[in-house]
C-alpha cells in the first residue's frame, strides 16, 4: 500500500514521529538511511524574534536531505501558524505538518499542541489559514482527544479532511494521558473510517509484529514510529522488512550497529559544534547503551555523563561498544 501526500508518493509505511529533542537532522539522517518514508522535523515556532536563536537555527536546517521535506509547526492561533507555514516554505519545507499532538505543559500552556483539540472552533480556523496560506501539502498530528471523556478525534478527523488537510497521525493517547498507561486503536480506527486522507497510526509501536497487529486492526495507511526509535533505530527497518515480505528480517550485524552509533555521535558533534555536540549526545549514547547492556548501563553512563571532551566521549562509546 502506498501512502500518497500531495504529489508525494512515500516510499515505505513506517514514518518517523517528530518528537522534540529527538528528531533533529542527524537523527532524521540516520532513519531515513533505516527507510523511514518520511522524517518530519522536531515542532517548531517560526517567528521573527525567534529565528536568530541557535536553536531555530538548528532546527531550520534543512539543508541538502532529500524531498520530501516535512516541517512540523506550532502555536495556538491561525495567523500565527499561517505565518510560520509561510516562513517553512524559506527553509525548503515540501510539506508543513500541524502540530496538536504534543502534551507537553509548556506547549499546552499556550493552548497549542494537543490543547487545541479542546476548541473545534479554533482548530477549524487554523488548518483552513494554513491550508490557504500555502501551496503544499499540509498534514496533521494529533491525539485521540483531550482526555478520556473527550475523544473527539473522529470529529476534527472530518473537520481536517474538509479543510484541505492530507493526511492526518493520530497518537492512541488523550492529551491527558500523556505517555502514561498503553496506547488504544479503537479511536484511530474510528478515524480511518470517517475518512478518505491517509490516516497513520502512532503510539507504542514498539515492534515489526505490532506495527502488523495494528495496521491489521486500525486499517491505517501507515505507521509512525516514535520513542521506540531511540537507541534502537533499526527498527524501522525491520518493521519494513516484516510488513513487505511477513517474515522477520535478518539480523544486522553486530559491527554495522556499532559503525551506524559511532557515526551518528559523530554526525552531532560536527552539526552542533564540540561542545553542544558533547551534550546532546549524551542521552542518545544512554539510549543505545541501554538497547545493547541494560545490566551494566548504569556503571558506563556514571563514566560518560560527566564527559565535557566529544573526543573523550567518543573514545568512550567506542570502548563500549568494542566490549560487547
Amino acid at each position: 500500500m502506498s501512502i500518497q501526500i500531495g504529489d508525494y508518493q512515500l516510499k515505505s509505511q513506517v514514518l518517523l514521529a517528530p518528537m522534540a529533542g529527538t528528531s533533529d537532522k542527524p537523527f532524521r539522517a540516520l532513519c531515513r538511511a533505516q527507510g523511514a518514508a518520511l522524517t518530519t522535523s522536531e515542532m517548531v515556532v517560526i517567528q521573527k524574534h525567534l529565528l536568530n536563536t541557535n536553536k531555530s537555527k538548528h532546527r531550520l536546517d534543512f539543508f541538502g536531505e532529500p524531498s520530501p521535506i516535512s516541517i512540523q509547526i506550532a502555536g495556538s492561533e491561525a495567523d500565527e501558524l499561517a505565518y510560520s507555514a509561510q516562513q517553512a516554505l524559506n527553509f525548503g519545507a515540501d510539506i508543513i505538518d500541524i502540530n496538536m499532538g504534543c502534551p507537553a505543559k509548556k506547549v499546552c500552556n499556550k493552548a497549542a499542541g494537543s490543547a487545541l483539540m479542546q476548541d473545534e472552533a479554533l482548530v477549524k480556523d487554523i488548518l483552513t489559514a494554513v491550508v490557504n496560506a500555502v501551496d503544499i501539502p499540509v498534514t496533521l498530528k494529533m491525539r485521540t482527544g483531550w482526555n478520556v471523556t473527550n475523544k473527539n478525534a473522529p470529529t476534527i478527523a472530518k473537520i481536517a479532511q474538509d479543510t484541505g488537510i492530507q493526511m492526518l497521525s493520530v497518537h492512541g493517547r488523550t492529551r491527558e494521558d500523556k505517555y502514561n498507561g498503553m496506547a488504544e486503536y479503537d479511536t484511530i480506527k474510528e478515524v480511518k473510517s470517517q475518512v478518505n486522507i491517509p490516516v497513520i497510526a502512532n503510539g507504542d509501536i514498539t515492534s515489526a509484529e505490532k506495527a502488523q497487529q495494528v495496521l491489521d486492526y486500525t486499517l491505517a495507511d501507515g505507521v509512525m514510529v516514535g520513542r521506540a526509535t531511540q537507541g534502537n533505530p533499526w527498527i524501522i527497518s525491520e518493521i519494513n522488512h516484516f510488513l513487505k515480505t511477513g517474515k522477520k528480517a535478518p539480523n544486522i550485524p553486530l559491527k554495522v550497529k556499532k559503525q551506524t552509533i559511532l557515526g551518528h555521535i559523530s554526525q552531532i558533534h560536527q552539526f552542533y559544534g564540540e561542545k553542544m555536540g558533547t551534550q546532546l549526545s549524551r542521552k542518545h549514547i544512554f539510549w543505545y547503551a541501554t538497547h545493547f547492556d541494560e545490566k551494566n548501563v548504569q556503571t558506563f553512563w556514571k563514566k560518560v555523563n560527566k564527559i565535557t571532551d566529544h573526543k573523550l566521549q567518543y573514545q568512550l562509546l567506542e570502548e563500549f561498544l568494542q566490549s560487547l
